[in-house]
């Protein structure tokens, strides 16, 4: 089985976990701390990945250092993604289920670029005009790019919605020298 369907299953599990539990949106956020930290820290990353640390003394750390913060099926379904080896694709499980989520409260994440680094009330009405088109939840998430002149440039999945200042220009220019 290839790393994305193998991580694809293992977010489904936790997933129904959740379900049933009502703790859906706290694993989210459990396993994107989880996620976070093993990328974040070099230590954490090698000690997890190497062979000479045993899997039981790793699912042990990962019980203690979880123990007083998280349920403990999220620590028994960690421990047996170290059981079973696993342990290195914890990020791919985190985007899984975070996409698994994502189609649960109908929302999408967007990625806005910008001319020059927006204030809250424009982010704001970036957010509810761009959900009332799409019809769903948009979580946007914005860069400056100085070279787009003005206006915005949207991607939600593979579709791309330019309404830059620098695209309109190009046209303009193309219908000018075009005619």
């Amino acid at each position: 089985m290839r790393e994305p369907t193998i991580a694809r299953n293992y977010a489904q599990a936790l997933f129904e976990a959740g379900e049933r539990s009502g703790e859906t949106e706290w694993l989210a956020a459990l396993l994107e701390a989880v996620a976070g930290a093993i990328e974040a820290d070099e230590r954490i990353r090698v000690a997890l990945d190497s062979p000479r640390v045993s899997k039981t003394l790793k699912q042990r750390v990962l019980h203690r250092a979880l123990s007083r913060r998280a349920p403990d099926a999220f620590i028994r379904f960690l421990g047996a993604v170290v059981k079973r080896g696993r342990q290195g694709i914890v990020g791919a499980i985190n985007q899984e289920y975070h996409a698994l989520l994502d189609r649960k409260l109908n929302r999408v994440h967007a990625g806005v670029i910008l001319a020059r680094k927006p204030d809250q009330r424009l982010l704001d009405a970036i957010q509810r005009r761009l959900s009332a088109a799409i019809g769903k939840e948009v979580i946007p998430h914005v860069r400056e790019d100085p070279r787009i002149l003005g206006g915005m440039v949207v991607r939600i999945g593979d579709r791309v919605m330019d309404g830059s200042l620098r695209r309109k220009i190009a046209q303009l220019r193309k219908q000018m020298l075009g005619a």
